[in-house]
């Protein structure tokens, strides 16, 4: 077994940024859960990102239906509504909520 010098007061050069520091305060850097090999400093250290953990999981993703059929017999499956400024004489939103109706329009 190998034994090191406790080295408290050692300093150590940042891959990174190249500064120095105290041998302590660097850490071992990680891309994709494995360590590079690099020693960076504490406040410049990035965390492991989760996206780098892609495909490591299985998740189910439903996908929407191919080629939908709306209900054709219903106003709100077959309104189309369209951005216009604020004050446009063509501006109708109709909406319900159980027993209330909200017409703002003309």
């Amino acid at each position: 077994m190998a034994q090191f010098a406790r080295g408290s007061r050692a300093l150590g050069i940042c891959d990174r940024t190249g500064f120095v520091y105290k041998l302590k305060d660097l850490v071992y850097e990680t891309k994709n859960g494995t360590r590079t090999g690099f020693r960076v400093g504490k406040d410049v250290a990035d965390g492991d990102h989760p996206q780098n953990f892609l495909g490591r999981l299985r998740i189910n993703d439903p996908q929407s239906l191919r080629e939908p059929r709306p209900d054709v017999n219903r106003l709100e499956s077959v309104g189309l509504f369209g951005w216009r400024p604020v004050g446009h004489p063509d501006i109708q939103i109709t909406g319900a909520v159980g027993t209330v109706t909200v017409v703002i329009g003309d």
